[in-house]
């Protein structure tokens, strides 16, 4: 490849060998990156799905004041399960385990990850963890209704099923911690010869930062929740102030691990918009040491900030005002990204495909979620903020704004390389609107009922939050209607879109470079990298299919 990105032997660099197991034992006993990626694919878009199916009916339950569909305890278990599916089902582990494990490998151009048995091992301890969680729900005590965050003393005292539903969150951690040895082992080992750490792509710089997290912050939680099962079981004093525990103690043990954990969700994130832009913008990122460096910014100082979670708890005053002053510095990396993904749209040739729409929402949403973060890590505004619904909407514009719509984003992006097919762009456009639409009609109203002192987590209300709830409770509706748009077009395009080109957006990265969807071993010829990331000046000796 003359003046190329990537130099290339004659001869095949691994022999592509057939799956010894057939059928269904093709899958389940799988050590292929890309299909153990796809497995996660499949399992975290059910729970997705289940998970919005849960919101909706809250939404519903919400429409008016008094009891409309179910009662209060239904609620509670409602929107507790809600939070448990959406938190450590979908979010924590959605973009590290599909698109990492599918692509990592592909762009730093190997053929697998370092520990193959072990990547499969993870998918199959997140599954015993997700069939804990749905025995919960069946056993005798119910589903558990503390809320997602299990709170003491209230976890120790209910009669649901909590030991069991957190063992399961005990379980998910595990699977969270092998993810991340393996992402961590194999950008250190295994990168295509040429490839230094400045040559890698963002997405890569993003999951190893998120690996970190994972190794390092996950344990704390384990810890946490087998003294929660502990106290349960034997009354022994920790947490629970009537057996002379400290329940404070429980929150700092749980946000030491769950503030990082926020980074795990939205550091992903950040790493495919940095792939997304350049490829639509049809330039360089801009500043790409600065987004690399700041990746691992909010990795290190996300650790520094978790008790901003608790400034009404009682801490002392020194200690809410070090955590708030932490809390604004934890947003200047991201402050730098923000800035940096605009900067490269300026005089870019941008190319407005369904993949660029839905960051461009994700931009938008997320600086929302950003700011308001920022009003409630002031110590005077959460005064009265706290426990609101402002918390409720701030929490979903950086959540599903901000992980979610890049879920999507990603999908969008590479589901032509992931299954060799395209979908329907119209309808994608369209989809595209109508998020963006939903979720601002679905969330920005809890911005005003918060502010006007609407509790969250409340089964019931006073009539003058009843038409913002109204507001909110069709805003649903319309996000349920986009989500079976985007889910359709998807399933279409899988089993009857057009074949998709080896490179259809124009990308420079790696995994264009190769077919779609990618051989067993991912290239059939040796790969060197000799080039800097995101150089479009060689897209011209790409296949590339601008149609």
């Amino acid at each position: 490849m003359a003046n190329g990105t990537v130099a290339v032997s004659e001869k095949t660099f691994y022999e592509e060998s057939t799956n010894k197991y057939s059928g269904i034992l093709s899958w389940l006993l799988t050590t292929d990156h890309k299909r153990i990626g796809l497995l996660y694919l499949y399992t975290i878009g059910g729970f997705f799905l289940v998970g919005v199916v849960l919101g909706l009916l809250m939404r519903l339950e919400l429409i008016a004041p008094g009891e409309t569909i179910v009662d209060a305890q239904t609620y509670n278990s409602l929107f507790t399960l809600h939070g448990v599916i959406m938190i450590f089902l979908f979010i924590v582990p959605g973009l590290p385990a599909i698109f990492g494990n599918f692509f990592l490998p592909i762009q730093l151009g190997t053929n697998d990850v370092a520990f193959p048995r072990l990547n499969l091992l993870s998918w199959y301890v997140y599954i015993i963890g997700a069939v804990l969680v749905l025995i919960s729900l069946v056993l005798p005590g119910g589903p558990i209704d503390t809320g997602w965050t299990f709170y003491i003393p209230y976890s120790v005292r209910t009669s649901t099923n909590v030991s069991l539903a957190i063992f399961a969150a005990f379980v998910l951690g595990f699977s969270s911690i092998l993810t991340g040895l393996n992402f961590i082992t194999t950008v250190h080992r295994m990168r295509a010869p040429g490839m230094g750490f400045f040559r890698m792509p963002l997405f890569i710089w993003s999951l190893y930062a998120t690996a970190w997290i994972q190794v390092i912050a996950t344990p704390v939680i384990g810890i946490t929740i087998l003294l929660v099962i502990l106290e349960r079981t034997f009354g022994v004093g920790i947490f629970d102030p009537a057996l002379g525990g400290d329940p404070i103690l429980y929150q700092h043990m749980f946000w030491i691990y769950s503030h990082p954990a926020v980074y795990i969700m939205i550091l992903p994130a950040m790493g495919v918009v940095s792939e997304i832009l350049p490829t639509f913008a049809r330039r360089t990122i801009f500043g790409y040491k600065a987004i690399a460096y700041s990746s691992l910014a909010i990795a290190f100082v996300g650790y520094l900030v978790w008790a901003h979670h608790m400034f009404t708890s009682g801490i002392s005053d020194t200690a809410r005002w070090i955590f708030s002053l932490l809390t604004f510095i934890v947003a200047l990396p991201s402050g730098v990204k923000v800035f940096n993904w605009v900067a490269t749209l300026y005089k870019g040739s941008i190319d407005p495909k369904p993949p660029l729409l839905w960051v461009l929402s994700f931009i938008f949403l997320f600086s929302i979620g950003g700011l308001t973060g920022l009003v409630v890590g002031s110590l005077a505004t959460d005064i009265h903020l706290h426990d609101t619904y402002f918390v409720v909407a701030h929490f979903h514009y950086v959540m599903f704004g901000g992980t979610g719509t890049i879920f999507i984003a990603g999908l969008y992006y590479w589901f032509p390389k992931m299954f060799g097919r395209m979908y329907n762009i119209k309808w994608a456009n369209i989809a595209a609107a109508l998020y963006f639409i939903a979720f601002n009609m679905l969330y920005f109203p809890k911005f005003i009922l918060g502010y006007m002192g609407m509790p969250r987590r409340y089964f019931d209300y006073l009539p003058e939050f009843t038409t913002l709830q109204e507001i909110s409770t069709v805003g649903s509706w319309l996000m349920a209607i986009t989500i079976i748009i985007i889910v359709t077009n998807l399933i279409h395009a899988g089993l009857k879109g057009k074949k998709a080109s080896a490179n259809p957006w124009g990308g420079v990265t790696l995994e264009w470079q190769t077919t779609s969807p990618p051989p067993l071993h991912n290239f059939n010829r040796h790969v060197e990298v000799n080039h800097e990331p995101y150089d479009f000046s060689q897209l011209k000796e790409l296949e590339y299919d601008s149609k």
